[in-house]
This record gives structure tokens, C-alpha cells and sequence, in this order.
């Protein structure tokens, strides 16, 4: 989740001329995508508690320290598939295994996989820990809660959505266009947070006018490993832009708009 214009490279002359390969690699591109848009629209009914058949609210009654470790663990799986896969060393060993037009796809397939699988095994703690009485604060911080998720898909489309989910490599590799230059760039909400995407997951995670214990841990939890995640990120981008990154921090806050980095 970056702001990097990324195309994927080549892969050798004797794959990539195979037109069986590119279709099969387009074909594999789409559903993965599909399986990763499937998860999202899931997550927004699992988190808010809306339509899907298991919410974060919903499910076995599990012991409260069982529930704990069950749910941390499902969590750190995640995040260590999200973080790992993301990193150029991982992808540099990763590439020798899986042609490097499908490499993002694959990257978006096991993170909606390991999605879903915390989404079925997750164990509800359904103590609340507040619950907003006022109807008209709670449609508020329902509404603040769909914002959020506006927020990750419209930040999303200004960076090339279907680059960021790997549909534009696996086109790209189909019609036999070249990998354009990596380049940097800041477009619209860009230039007031470095990570617009992130804030629109914070801010959809914690608006809820009832807060139970599971739902306070996945916030919690999740938020720690986006600071981590951004952490990670942004090493990887100064690596990559240098002086041009390390500007963009000093200009561009990381998360709140219009307040200046120190």
C-alpha cells in the first residue's frame, strides 16, 4: 500500500514468449483479484457487523483466554505473510520460484487467504466495552467507520488500483507492453498524508458505536501492525528514491492531514 508506481518486470524470453503462459497467467491474475475483492467487501461486513454470516461479534463461545490466543495468533499470521511478501529480499528469492508477472498477484492471493482464514476461526469476545446510547452519535461513528473504507478504496485508485493488486502486471505481460521506470509520485490525497490507505483501515477499525473486547483487540492490534507496516514500507522506499522519499517525509505527515512531520 504505497505510493510507488511499480510495473512488474520480464521474466525470461522462453516463458514469457509462451501465449499459453500469458493467458493462464491473466486468467490466474483475475481470480485472484476477485478472490481478494470478495475478502475486502467481507471485511467490511466482519468488522462493522453487517450482512456476512460471521462477524467479529458472532460465532462459538470460546473460553476468554483461548479466544485471546486464538485470535493473536491468527493476527500474527497475517501480518507476518503481509509483511514478509512485501519486502524486495523476499521478493528477490520468491521470484526464482514464481514468474515475476504473477509474483503481486500470488502476494494478493495469500493475503486474502490468510484474511479469510481469520475471518472463519475467529473467536468472538463479546464484552462490551462501550456502547454509544445517542442514535445520532452512533450513525455519526457509523458513518465515520464507512468513510473509512471509502477512504482505502478511493486512496487505492489514485496510486493504480489494479497495479497495487497485480491486474496491471498480468495485462501488461498478455499484450507483451514493457515495464515502464519505477517512479515516485503523490497524487491528491498524497500530498497531505503519506499513507491515506492506512488511515482510511485506522479510522474504519475503531468508529463503531459498540466496541466489545474482540473488536478492541483487532483494532488494537491491527493498528500496532500498520505502524509497523509503515515502519517497514518506508525503509524500503527510501532505499528505493533516496533524497526524494526522505523530502516527501519532511513535507507530508504520516498520518494526520495538514500537520507537519517533525
Amino acid at each position: 500500500m504505497t505510493q510507488i508506481d511499480h510495473h512488474a518486470d520480464s521474466i525470461g524470453p522462453e516463458v514469457a514468449g509462451s501465449r499459453i503462459f500469458k493467458f493462464i497467467a491473466f486468467l490466474y491474475g483475475i481470480a485472484a483479484y476477485l478472490v481478494f475483492f470478495v475478502t475486502i467487501l467481507y471485511a467490511i461486513g466482519f468488522v462493522m457487523g453487517l450482512v456476512v454470516p460471521k462477524t467479529i461479534d458472532t460465532g462459538t463461545d470460546t473460553p476468554a483466554a483461548e479466544a485471546v490466543i486464538v485470535n493473536l495468533l491468527l493476527m500474527t499470521l497475517f501480518a507476518v505473510q503481509h509483511s514478509v511478501m512485501a519486502r524486495q529480499r523476499f521478493k528477490a528469492w520468491w521470484t526464482q520460484f514464481v514468474p515475476k508477472p504473477v509474483e503481486r498477484s500470488t502476494y494478493v492471493l495469500f493475503a486474502s487467504l490468510s484474511l479469510l482464514l481469520l475471518f472463519w476461526q475467529w473467536r468472538p469476545m463479546p464484552t462490551v466495552i462501550w456502547d454509544v446510547e445517542n442514535p445520532d452519535l452512533a450513525v455519526t461513528l457509523v458513518t465515520l467507520s464507512f468513510a473509512g473504507w471509502v477512504l482505502v478504496f478511493t486512496s487505492s485508485y489514485m496510486i493504480n488500483h489494479f497495479e497495487l493488486f497485480g491486474l496491471h502486471q498480468v495485462t501488461n505481460h498478455l499484450v507483451g507492453k514493457e515495464a515502464a521506470p519505477t517512479r515516485f509520485k503523490t497524487p491528491m490525497l498524497y500530498n497531505f498524508v503519506r499513507h491515506p490507505i492506512y488511515l482510511g483501515f485506522i479510522i474504519a477499525f475503531w468508529a463503531a458505536p459498540v466496541m466489545t473486547a474482540g473488536h478492541l483487540l483487532f483494532a488494537a492490534v491491527t493498528t500496532i501492525y500498520i505502524f509497523v507496516g509503515i515502519a517497514l514500507e518506508e525503509h524500503d522506499l527510501v532505499e528505493l528514491f533516496g533524497d526524494e522519499y526522505r523530502q516527501y517525509k519532511q513535507r507530508v505527515s504520516m498520518l494526520i492531514p495538514w500537520r507537519r512531520s517533525v
